[in-house]
């Protein structure tokens, strides 16, 4: 791609390169619909058509959400919960430990005892009992009296965990992990990435899979006439539980995901689910919630519960209806965040010293270990050095001789595919995942044949540059960053994805005003100064140090170019622009 602005190596190491458009059509699309001719170049460079552009601005579910029958299993899995819901069973729902595994459990859940079902959330232990459902917990979960159990955001590979119940209870799996061979052998094994699964909506997340799972029950329900003497209960007050999953689980917005997430944001906005409405005041969000809260708020506090404390406290708090309860939950997930973010900085430091180590004996892939580290934070530990190695990178904490370990990938190398090919190939005791992301159980004595099998299947990486090149859609002058522009950019949103948000370059700013604020001083909020005389509010988040935090803080110094996400923001009723700093290049 071409050089943007002649930055070949920024203050961050990254090469600045453009986002070009077809500028007819970005201009059609402009004056279509009365949007600055920069934000029709935005809707151009994401391929978006004249003929389909009012619904990506305006994305509804009417018009985008699918015949959950197009995935394969679904009438199946919809006849066998109308059945629960018409004997008024006991339904056991299996999730997984992350935000995607809490709100499709609390989703499921929520569903169920709408109907009159008693529905039974578990969530295992990470530690304890790992990934997915293990034989002790269904036998437990059936002791209960569970004669249906619906596994969410996990069970398409846990094919001798859920024999156990093979004659005591029927099994529904409600799942999105890619899946190799066979699925279990259940009542229905729902999966849009089965490889026998022709729905092409391999983009869902768990939650999704789980809402078009309980549209079908509704409506097999309906279809029987079970709600004919009795009301029947609106799902969209579920889609709250949706958008959390699909921002946080870092599915592609495109598409039904894009109008999941829209009306879902619009459902949270009324605040009416306690426990994110407690999330949402503790972290003083007072605005309508964005994917920004989803992503950086609530999902990483939600999170938090699963990795180092109460696995299904996340779980609890979605399901929570008292508010005062819901503040406790809330206060005790920022308490465990709060921790979290301490651990992950322990085991941040040192795997970032292996990974300089590695780098320089030419690894394609990082593996990076240690006796003692957190298996709750190897995955946000693998998230942070992929972003600043631009490698895949994969990172486990051992006890006792045995790891478990996460790892996150680039785009275009599939980091699942080889973890699973490892585990097929007797390196792993346990492994599997999506192209970028996965995660294994490994013994210590194999990590060198690990590392070795992986820098093999993705040698690519080698010839990846050291950081990630940063692109940019545009060049402002401060002047031109004007209110009315960051509210058409905003028209683009949700961000993230598939639908990254618009990277812009502020050309010639001077800093006039700057320094650190929060709690620990790794937020820069900055004034600048145009040539032409512009003022423009800025803010740089994670800048405790380094030369872009440097840069920042010579207030008065020569101008830079600057790169970063322009947005409206609200304060007291009032919508002004902001620019968000990522990057800075001296002129």
């Amino acid at each position: 791609m071409e050089t943007a602005l002649g930055v070949e190596r920024s203050l961050t190491g990254r090469r600045w390169v453009w986002r070009h458009a077809d500028p007819r059509r970005a201009a059609a699309l402009s004056q279509q619909l009365g949007l600055p001719e920069l934000v029709g170049r935005l809707l151009a460079a994401r391929g978006v058509e004249a003929d389909s552009a009012a619904q990506f601005l305006e994305p509804t579910l009417r018009a985008l959400l699918p015949d959950p029958s197009l995935l394969l299993d679904m009438d199946g899995a919809a006849a066998r919960l109308a059945d629960a819901v018409q004997r008024a069973e006991t339904v056991a729902v299996f999730a997984d430990y992350d935000v995607d595994g809490a709100c499709s459990g609390a989703l499921m859940v929520q569903a169920l005892r709408a109907l009159g079902c008693r529905a039974i959330p578990y969530v295992p232990d990470r530690l304890a009992e790992g990934y997915g459902p293990n034989g002790p917990a269904i036998e437990g979960l059936m002791a209960r009296g569970a004669t249906l159990i619906v596994c969410v955001d996990c069970g398409i590979a846990a094919h001798d965990a859920l024999a156990v119940a093979k004659g005591l209870a029927d099994i529904v799996v409600l799942d999105h992990h890619k899946a190799e061979g066979p699925p279990p052998r259940v009542v229905a094994a729902v999966n849009p990435n089965r490889l026998d699964c022709t729905s092409g909506l391999r983009q869902l997340c768990a939650a999704g899979v789980a809402f078009l799972a309980a549209v079908a029950m509704q409506r097999e329900l309906r279809r029987r006439g079970h709600f004919a003497a009795r009301p029947e209960p609106d799902l969209r007050e579920l889609l709250d539980l949706v958008a959390l999953a699909t921002v946080c689980d870092v599915v592609p917005l495109i598409g039904v995901n894009r109008a999941l997430v829209i009306q879902g944001l619009r459902v949270m906005a009324r605040r009416g689910r306690a426990g994110l409405a407690a999330l949402m005041e503790l972290s003083a969000v007072r605005d309508e919630p964005s994917a920004h809260t989803l992503g950086f708020i609530l999902g990483p506090r939600i999170n938090a519960g699963g990795r180092i404390a109460a696995p299904d406290l996340g779980l609890r708090l979605l399901l929570e209806a008292d508010p005062i309860e819901a503040r406790a939950m809330a206060e005790r997930l920022d308490a465990v965040n709060r921790k979290r973010q301490e651990v992950e900085a322990g085991v941040l430091a040192s795997a970032m010293r292996q990974a300089e180590e590695q780098i320089g004996r030419g690894h394609a892939v990082l593996l990076l270990q240690d006796e003692g580290w957190h298996p709750g934070v190897v995955g946000i530990v693998a998230g942070r050095v992929r972003e600043r190695f631009n490698r895949p990178a994969c990172v486990a904490g051992f006890e006792a001789g045995m790891g478990k370990g996460s790892g996150r990938s680039v785009p275009g190398l599939d980091l699942g595919a080889a973890i699973i090919a490892a585990r097929q190939s007797g390196l792993l005791v346990a492994g599997g995942g999506h192209a970028m992301a996965a995660g294994f159980t490994i013994e210590a004595a194999r990590l060198p044949e690990l590392h070795a099998h992986l820098d093999d299947r993705l040698a690519a990486a080698r010839d990846l540059p050291g950081a990630a090149e940063l692109v940019i859609e545009g060049a402002l002058s401060v002047r031109g960053a004007t209110t009315e522009l960051a509210q058409g950019v905003a028209r683009l949103a949700p961000f993230g994805s598939g639908n990254e948000e618009p990277c812009f370059a502020l050309s010639r700013a001077r800093v006039v005003k700057s320094g650190r604020v929060g709690k620990e001083g790794a937020t820069i909020r900055a004034f600048l100064e145009g040539e032409d005389g512009g003022r423009l509010k800025a803010i740089c988040f994670r800048a405790k140090e380094g030369p872009l935090a440097e840069a920042l803080l010579a207030q008065g110094g020569a101008p830079l170019l600057l790169t970063g996400h322009l947005r409206a923001e609200v304060w007291n009723e009032q919508t002004s622009a902001g620019f968000f700093v990522t990057d800075a290049a001296r002129l």
